[in-house]
């Protein structure tokens, strides 16, 4: 018996790309789109809110790896921030 192809309509959340929604913050694109989601889902959309973790809670994040996190800290530095050192207190 034939079976209906399944189609997969597009939703809002699809009809916008991650770079999109990345221009609205200033993510670094090099992160990669898998990180830059992760990242927009806990509501990190920009360099400074990146700052405010560490290295091991932006690691905690689904998406983002180790490559993210040195384009990260590259970005960061070039405005003399960093990466909240895990000895800091929040």
């Amino acid at each position: 018996m034939w079976s209906t192809p399944r189609v997969r309509l597009p939703t809002m959340a699809r009809m916008t790309s991650p770079r999109d929604s990345a221009r609205s913050g200033d993510l670094p694109a090099g992160i990669g789109r898998p990180a830059t989601r992760a990242l927009e889902q806990a509501g990190i959309t920009t360099l400074d809110a990146a700052a405010g973790h560490s290295a091991k809670e932006l690691l905690a994040l689904h998406g983002v790896g180790p490559k993210a996190i040195r384009v990260l800290t590259a970005s960061l530095g070039e405005r003399g921030l960093h990466i909240r050192s895990e000895n800091s207190e929040g």
